[in-house]
């Protein structure tokens, strides 16, 4: 097969853990396609993107390295001169433009490039620690945001750049709630070394294992970032015999709500809720890892709630997207 399809078995309507930002020897990865396919169900993916820099994944690359069980989207890093953004499920063969910067005005355009094709916009690593990588376009008219992007050079997946892009997406959520334009967090590798897969990825509830529907999942923020697959979370919201998960809303008639988030693979951990008031109430985890953390609230005290899941020395192992509460 030239591309591979838009479509793989999967497992139905299910949560599937995918990379949607890696790089191949076809722009300056250090690994082929065929090994970051292996690399990639080795590390627990369902799916994973092709984001070379500036260019289209090229016919009879990729398409025989799809399954069933594995889907491939095919994607663009499109690196600006003041910006770095993922396009992602393209047609193949198709180049989105990347020859400008903030000034030029051109951004709308090529966003609306993207949209037209069925596609997803993610602002990628806004805070890089490079001068190409700092984002500096503004968040309007994309749809997602990378706040957790890979190793770098350092043996740590999580670093001052995430913190700093997790920082300015947490604050921006209330106010971009109370206007209906919120935009879910994801998280990637941007592998470009071996090691790097999966490191983090996001985990996505996608009706079926295909490129629409894992696109649509991402879009209404039905997803978490875990720092690999050893990491699990189920964060809910029950009120009034009513439940709803991440990226759901849920209505509460005026009464009490209670967050539950069941945590996995973070020995000794902390997890914390997040509102939009300030409000953060933490709780411990337990040295095996796996434990379950609890916390009341009411729709009058918060618009929405979200998890964060960190290792004793401060790094993030898992974070979710927000539970709406009406």
């Amino acid at each position: 097969m030239s591309f591979p399809p838009a479509r793989a078995v999967g497992r139905g309507a299910a949560w599937y853990r995918g990379d949607c930002h890696v790089h191949s020897v076809h722009s300056d990865g250090e690994l082929t396609p065929e090994e970051l396919a292996v690399r990639g169900r080795t590390a627990g993916l369902d799916f994973m993107a092709t984001t070379e820099h500036n260019s289209a994944a090229e016919s009879g690359v990729w398409g025989h390295l799809a399954a069933d069980d594995f889907l491939i989207i095919l994607g663009e890093e499109v690196t600006t001169k003041t910006g770095h953004w993922l396009a992602l499920g393209l047609e193949p063969g198709k180049v989105i433009d990347w020859n400008y910067q903030v000034r030029d005005g051109l951004i709308k355009q090529c966003l609306d490039q993207v949209h037209r094709l069925g596609g997803l916009c993610v602002a990628a690593h806004p805070h890089a620690p490079y001068p190409s990588g700092d984002f500096m376009f503004p968040f309007r008219g994309f749809d997602v945001v990378e706040v957790w992007n890979g190793l770098w050079t350092s043996s740590r997946p999580w670093n001052a750049d995430n913190e700093a892009a997790l920082a300015e997406w947490g604050r921006s959520l209330a106010a971009d709630m109370r206007t209906g334009s919120w935009r879910p967090a994801m998280g990637n590798s941007d592998t470009h070394l071996d090691g790097q897969i999966g490191i983090p990825h996001t985990v996505v509830f996608a009706e079926e294992l295909n490129t629409e529907a894992i696109l649509t999942g991402l879009r209404v923020g039905r997803s978490w970032i875990a720092e690999s697959a050893h990491v699990d979370v189920t964060f809910t919201a029950h009120a009034d015999g009513h439940v709803a998960g991440v990226g759901e809303e849920l209505t509460t008639h005026g009464g009490r709500v209670e967050v539950r988030a069941a945590v996995r693979g973070v020995p000794a951990g902390a997890v914390s809720f997040h509102t939009d008031g300030g409000k953060v109430h933490r709780a411990s985890l337990p040295g095996d890892g796996a434990g379950v953390a609890q916390w009341d609230t009411t729709a009058q005290e918060s618009l929405f709630v979200r998890v964060e899941i960190r290792h004793l020395n401060g790094d993030v192992a898992a974070l979710t997207n927000p539970i709406i509460l009406a």
